[in-house]
C-alpha cells in the first residue's frame, strides 16, 4: 500500500471513529438491574416502573422488575434471587420499612449498590432514597380539605382515615402531616384504620365501620388511591354522598375527571413516574463512580378543582404516565 492509500485509510478509520463517538451517547452503558417492588399491581407502582425502564432504556441497561404481591416472604425470596443473579444495581420499592433492613444487609453483603424508592428503611446502607415528600404533602391536603369542610361549615364533623401500613415510614409521615393540618384547623379526628391487603371488600369494610362507628363523620381520607370506588360505593350504600367528603393520596386517570366534578374534593397526588426516572439516574450515577444525592424528595401536587387544570401537563406525565415520549 502506498503511502496516500495509507494516508486515505487513516482518515477514514479516524473519520468513522468520530462519528460513532457522537451517535453514542456518552453516558450508554451495560448492565444488568432489577427493580424489586412490593406489589405492581397496585397502579402506582406500575407508574414508578415506567419511569424506572424508560430511563433504564435511554442509559443503555438492560432492567427487570420481580413483584412481591405484597407478601414479605415472597419479597425476601425475590431478593435473594436477585442477588445470586449477580444483577449490578437494584431499586427497591420493599413492602415495609423494617422488611428492608434484611434486604439491604443482603445486598450489601453481596456488595450490590441500592436505591429505595419511596418507601424508606428502618436502617441499613443504601445508595441514594428517591421519596415524595409525605409530611408536607399531606399537611397541604389537610389544609385543603379544612377549607372543604369550613366551605360547607362542617367544622364540626370528624375525620376518618383508611391509611396504608403504619410501619411504613411514608405512612407515618403522612398521617402526622395531615393530623397536623386538621388540629391546625380545629377539625377532630376520628378512627383510624389500617390496610392489610389494599382490596376492594377491606376498603369497603372500612369505610362501612367509619360511617357506622362516627354519627359526625364527615369526611374519609384514603391513604391511597385504587380503592376510591369501594369507599364511594360504601358512601353511596349508606346514603351519605351528599354529607361525606372522599378525599385521596394519589391519583388515577379518573381524577381528572372527578376531582373537577367534586366526587372528590381532592388527592395528594405524588409523582410515581418522575420519582421512577430519578431512582435509575442515582443508580447509575453511582455505578459510574459520579456524585449521588443521599436523599431527594419530590413534591406532593395537592389538587382540587380550583389548580387541576393549572398543573395538568405535570399530573398527566409525572403522576400518571401518560403523555410520555
Amino acid at each position: 500500500m502506498d503511502r496516500f492509500s495509507l494516508n486515505l485509510a487513516t482518515l477514514l478509520l479516524l473519520a468513522c471513529a468520530a462519528l460513532f463517538s457522537i451517535l453514542t451517547p456518552a453516558n450508554a452503558t451495560e448492565g444488568r438491574l432489577v427493580y424489586l417492588v412490593s406489589d405492581l399491581r397496585i397502579p402506582f407502582w406500575d407508574i414508578m416502573w415506567r419511569g424506572i425502564q424508560q430511563r433504564a432504556r435511554a442509559l443503555g441497561y438492560d432492567i427487570d422488575v420481580l413483584s412481591a404481591e405484597n407478601d414479605a416472604r415472597r419479597e425476601l425470596e425475590l431478593a435473594v434471587m436477585a442477588i445470586n443473579n449477580q444483577v449490578d444495581g437494584i431499586v427497591l420499592s420493599p413492602t415495609n420499612s423494617s422488611a428492608a433492613v434484611t434486604l439491604l444487609k443482603l445486598a450489601n453483603k453481596a456488595g450490590i449498590p441500592v436505591v429505595l424508592a419511596d418507601i424508606g428503611a428502618e436502617s441499613g446502607d443504601h445508595v441514594s432514597y428517591i421519596a415524595s415528600d409525605n409530611y408536607l404533602g399531606s399537611y397541604n391536603l389537610g389544609k385543603l380539605l379544612v377549607d372543604a369542610l369550613r366551605a360547607r361549615q362542617w367544622q364540626d364533623g370528624s375525620v376518618g382515615i383508611i391509611a396504608i401500613p403504619q410501619k411504613r415510614a411514608n405512612g407515618k409521615a403522612r398521617t402526622a402531616g395531615f393530623m397536623k393540618a386538621l388540629t391546625e384547623g380545629g377539625i377532630k379526628g376520628s378512627d383510624i384504620f389500617q390496610q392489610v391487603d389494599f382490596s376492594y371488600r377491606e376498603t369497603f369494610d372500612f369505610t362501612r365501620q367509619l360511617i357506622k362507628d362516627n354519627p359526625d363523620l364527615r369526611a374519609i381520607w384514603l391513604q391511597g388511591s385504587d380503592r376510591y370506588r369501594a369507599a364511594l360505593d360504601a358512601i353511596d350504600m349508606a346514603g351519605k354522598r351528599q354529607q361525606i367528603l372522599l378525599i385521596c393520596f394519589d391519583a388515577e386517570p379518573e381524577f381528572l375527571e372527578l376531582i373537577p366534578a367534586g366526587v372528590l374534593v381532592g388527592a395528594g397526588m405524588q409523582q410515581p413516574f418522575l420519582m421512577g426516572e430519578q431512582a435509575l439516574q442515582q443508580l447509575d450515577q453511582h455505578l459510574q463512580g459520579r456524585p449521588v444525592a443521599n436523599e431527594k424528595r419530590l413534591p406532593v401536587l395537592a389538587i382540587s378543582r380550583h389548580n387541576i387544570k393549572d398543573n395538568l401537563p405535570n399530573i398527566r406525565r409525572n403522576v400518571l404516565g401518560l403523555d410520555v415520549e
